[in-house]
């Protein structure tokens, strides 16, 4: 008598069907680095979007009271409604230039974001209803009462915990105390008495997509630089040690993971956004931009 055996088939995949698949997974990855592509590129635009307005919002505000946003000297300070303020470089003063003080006359700084007109600038703002937000705690003298950068500076739309900042180069160690003022970008934790907490808070490719799209798409030259407050109110290049007293950088500079940009380290030449490391998401990279207000 014959024995019955029962045989379980397992069929392979095909090669058509594999492929099927392998097509399918590729579109899926493809789909979600699209999406993030995409998700960059919205917030790269949002960022530029940010800054544009604020230039509008501080030119809109110049042409209406006579004074940029922060330097607003007392009685017209006073009379339009804005906070009171004194009439020494720093606490509203007139002199076109936004500058943060220490208090009293003499003990002013440009790069100072704890006290006086680099604070008053966003107060002024949104107290004229040009911005969002309300940054009413600022005040000309008496410095920041809290660490919470959220309730003194707007957060930049770039996210990462970037905020937007105002200051200038004047007493500051950065083109020979040059008197121009700045929108800065980086990520800000608080500032302790006049000194602001930095740090770097853009990955390269932000910082490069960002210049590209306003001005030149280098880090040394032109209204978009990679130079920003870092802690200690110290102007300085991004990426590096030193501010090279806020004169373009000629030495031969090696690309790395900690550079915001480089010159491919040959003596010299120009320096360019270090978007080949890493592909550019090294986040090493702060930005300040020439204020398009008061020029």
């Amino acid at each position: 008598m014959g024995v019955d055996r029962a045989y379980n088939r397992c069929d392979g995949f095909t090669l058509i069907e594999l492929s099927i698949v392998l097509v399918v997974i590729g579109l899926i990855v493809g789909g979600i680095l699209v999406g993030q592509s995409l998700i960059n590129a919205a917030a790269v635009r949002a960022q530029v979007t940010q800054i544009e307005k604020y230039n509008t919002a501080a030119n809109t505000f110049r042409e209406k009271y006579g004074y940029l946003p922060g330097d607003i000297k007392d009685p017209d300070a006073s009379s339009f409604g804005f906070i009171a303020r004194g009439q020494y470089a720093g606490e509203g003063d007139g002199n076109g230039v936004i500058q943060g003080s220490y208090g009293g006359p003499g003990n002013n700084h440009g790069d100072a974001e704890g006290a006086g007109e680099t604070l008053l600038f966003w107060s002024d703002l949104s107290a004229a209803h040009l911005i969002e937000g309300s940054f009413t705690l600022a005040t000309p003298n008496t410095p920041m009462s809290t660490t919470s950068p959220a309730s003194y500076f707007p957060l930049g739309k770039i996210g990462r915990g970037n905020y937007v900042y105002a200051w200038s180069g004047s007493n500051a160690a950065y083109n020979g105390g040059s008197s121009t003022n700045y929108y800065g970008l980086s990520t800000v934790s608080g500032v302790a008495s006049n000194v602001i907490v930095s740090t770097p808070g853009l990955a390269v490719a932000e910082a490069y997509n960002i210049d590209q799209k306003i001005d030149d798409g280098l880090p040394q030259s032109g209204k978009v630089l990679a130079f920003y407050l870092s802690s200690g109110n110290i102007p300085t290049w991004a990426g590096n040690s030193t501010n090279n007293g806020g004169v373009p950088f000629t030495t031969a500079i090696q690309g790395s993971s900690s550079t915001c940009f480089d010159n491919g380290n040959v003596a010299g030449a120009a320096q360019q956004y270090s978007i080949e490391i890493s592909s550019g998401a090294n986040v090493t990279c702060g930005l300040s931009f020439k204020m398009q207000a008061g020029d």
